[in-house]
This record gives structure tokens, C-alpha cells and sequence, in this order.
């Protein structure tokens, strides 16, 4: 596993983050069972609810300790959301979309 990797980059043509995208990064552990499904299973949240209009970081902390502490995670697998704001995280199992929509106050999309 990378130590950090961009699976779907949505940055706007100014290098900016667009204000509608949503920013998201996984935090996993290594290459464990665990952290590969909460890979899959954010990147179909992804793809299902954000439709291609977002960015996700994948941090695997055995690679990169210290961002541990710098974003505060204490358990895994933790999803955080930095933007839109406000700051939002999920921790834990990443199969339940009602939840996951709820915890990170991701509300319906517009279809394009």
C-alpha cells in the first residue's frame, strides 16, 4: 500500500478545490483485510452518492504514524470529511450508506 495516493482528483482548472466538491480522506492500517473493504467501500460510496464530484485520500497509517495525531484518529478505518465544512468524521465499517450519508452530512446530490 502507498503511503498516500489520490483515487479520483476533482480539482478545478485554477488548482483550487472547487467549492462543491467534497474532500474526503480514509485513514486504514496496512494492507489487512479491514483496510482493503473500507477501500472498496469508499470508493462506491463515492462514485454512487458524490458522483465523480470529490476527492479521496487513502493514508495508510503503518506507512505515515504521525498523521495519527495530526488528524487526531483513533480508531480505524475513520473516513473524514474536510470539505464542504464543517469538519466531519466516521469511524469504523463503511457499509451502512444511511449512516455514512448522515454522519458526514452529505445530503442528496443534484443528478447533473
Amino acid at each position: 500500500m502507498t503511503d498516500s495516493k489520490d483515487l479520483h482528483p476533482a480539482a478545478s482548472t485554477t488548482g483550487s478545490t472547487a467549492d462543491s466538491t467534497f474532500v474526503l480522506r480514509l485513514y486504514v492500517a496496512g494492507n489487512s483485510p479491514q483496510s482493503q473493504r473500507a477501500i472498496e467501500r469508499a470508493k462506491l460510496f463515492c462514485e454512487r452518492h458524490l458522483k465523480g464530484d470529490y476527492e479521496l485520500s487513502i493514508v495508510d497509517l503503518y506507512q505515515q504514524p504521525e498523521l495519527a495525531g495530526e488528524a487526531q484518529i483513533l480508531a480505524l478505518p475513520t473516513l473524514v470529511k474536510s470539505l464542504p465544512r464543517p469538519l466531519q468524521q466516521f469511524i469504523g465499517d463503511l457499509s451502512n450508506t444511511d449512516r455514512l450519508l448522515l454522519a458526514l452530512d452529505i445530503g442528496d446530490r443534484p443528478n447533473p
